[in-house]
């Protein structure tokens, strides 16, 4: 049956809508498309930073409304130009996210004990929540199988200084090769065909059909069966789409309660939901799947989404495990011989005590070092893209040269060898990593620090001082507070 283009909606989309959930559940879809999508931002889990943000935030113009069921969470209000152009933001002292969005791993409620995978984790959203409720520590391993999606991850990890996670690059459905029974926590955050979405994604409507979902549901279906392999017996998984198709979703988790030792736990959301679908145009599923969760958008002033937790009751059947050669690197320790004096180094030169090094393993790439979570502690380490963030880099003195990402992770502690900016202008010039022609007293290398922030390395010549900002994170759009 043919059904017609409602005001610019495909036909097959309102056809999909209108055969499956009524004439009325499209109609309301309609009215969610053709309205402006709310912008939100997630903030610090530690209540006590948000006074001090909220302040900053209001010196730009923005204003901002906290959403009481998810405490960290703050609907944009006035400035939404502005938001995404604050010095905070490009210091990933907040994030911009969807409500919906923070659902899933809110539901995961991974502690900084647990072993945990994201294994769709591009652009970073949901593993960068991850991180900060795990505190920044443990074992937090983020999966992006496209190379320029992985980019983008990449990118969020280092503005947001995510510490405690590893970056794979491979096929979420073949990870099941590589880590067997291990994770005690997944997110499944699947690919999907994104009709819950479509108001910022409007491009949907143009290729959105009900084959290509299904052709999508395939792939859920096979990275699903990967993670449920990985996970240990009692461990817990979470799937979520930002779709509204059955195919999608209750279809997808009926075929693994039938074939694997799964049962779904009860999910209570902080927002408006309803129960996933039992049956369906006449098609009958697993009563428990009333204990998945859909968020339907004109309900929940948010993106349509649809959230299940899955627990493993038993053991699963295992792929062959694939085999790695010996690495050619291995995490060390603080105090192992090929890294310990380079920290003492660093903390004679920058007064950083000695001991707060200890709270990281190290990772020597050639002259190249990295550092994670001293709890961080998966293998093999060859298999991964990176593991924890910059540290340093040994030159040609055989000194370690501290890399700016490390230096806005321990800069806040260290008292020696700092120079303050104290103008708008050198600001811009150091985010763009050009020198600030300056007259300086003494030269060599120095934490860079502004308004209290930490911002990262430069090294002071007879030219002036040099920025060391990382190229990734250079950005010429950055707005100041008015009057400020």
């Amino acid at each position: 049956m043919k059904y017609p283009n409602i005001d610019g909606l495909s036909d097959n989309i309102s056809g999909y809508l209108s055969k499956n959930f009524g004439d009325e559940y499209l109609k309301s879809y309609l009215e969610f498309v053709n309205t402006e999508p709310f912008t939100f931002v997630r903030f610090p889990l530690d209540e006590t930073e948000h006074q001090s943000l909220l302040h900053k935030l209001s010196m730009y113009g923005i204003k901002l409304h906290r959403m009481e069921e998810i405490p960290f969470a703050y609907k944009v209000v006035e400035g939404f130009e502005k938001i995404s152009k604050t010095l905070e933001f490009n210091l990933g002292q907040y994030y911009i996210q969807s409500l919906s969005s923070m659902l899933p791993p809110l539901v995961l409620n991974p502690s900084s004990t647990d072993k945990v995978l994201d294994l769709c984790g591009a652009p970073g959203s949901k593993a960068t929540q991850l991180s900060a409720m795990m505190n920044n520590t443990g074992e937090l391993l983020i999966n992006e199988p496209s190379g320029d999606r992985v980019k983008a991850l990449v990118h969020n990890i280092d503005k947001l200084s995510v510490v405690n996670a590893g970056v794979i690059k491979y096929k979420g459905e073949w990870l099941s090769k590589v880590f067997q029974n291990y994770f005690d926590k997944i997110l499944v955050d699947a690919p999907c065909s994104a009709l819950g979405i479509i108001q910022k994604k409007g491009e949907v409507n143009n290729w959105w059909n009900e084959q290509h979902a299904l052709k999508i549901a395939e792939l859920q279906m096979k990275i699903l069966v990967a993670a449920i392999k990985m996970l240990k017996i009692g461990g817990e998984l979470v799937y979520s789409t930002c779709t509204l198709t059955v195919e999608e979703n209750e279809f997808i988790i009926n075929k693994v309660l039938e074939k694997y030792p799964l049962e779904l736990v009860d999910v209570e959301l902080p927002i408006p939901s309803v129960g996933g679908f039992t049956e369906i145009n006449g098609i009958e599923m697993d009563p428990s799947l009333s204990k998945t969760r859909r968020i339907i958008p004109w309900v929940s002033n948010s993106e349509g989404f649809f959230v299940a937790k899955l627990k493993k009751a038993d053991e699963t059947k295992q792929p062959d495990k694939m085999n790695f050669p010996s690495p050619e690197y291995k995490l060390m320790n603080a105090d192992h011989k090929s890294i310990k004096k380079y920290l003492n180094y660093l903390s004679d030169y920058f007064g950083i005590p000695i001991e707060h090094f200890h709270s990281y393993k190290y990772l020597l790439k050639k002259n190249d070092v990295y550092f994670v979570d001293k709890n961080w502690d998966a293998h093999p380490v060859s298999f991964f893209l990176r593991i924890g963030q910059k540290f340093g880099i040994i030159d040609k003195r055989d000194e370690l040269v501290l890399h700016s990402q490390a230096a806005r992770i321990l800069g806040e502690i260290a008292v020696n060898n700092f120079i303050i900016i104290d103008n708008r202008d050198d600001l811009k010039t150091y985010f763009t990593g050009g020198t600030i022609k300056k007259d300086f007293t003494e030269f060599g290398k120095k934490i860079v620090k502004y308004d209290n922030y930490t911002l990262g390395m430069a090294v002071i010549t007879q030219e002036g001082l040099k920025s060391q900002y990382p190229r990734a994170l250079r950005t010429q759009e950055i707005i100041f507070p008015d009057g400020d």
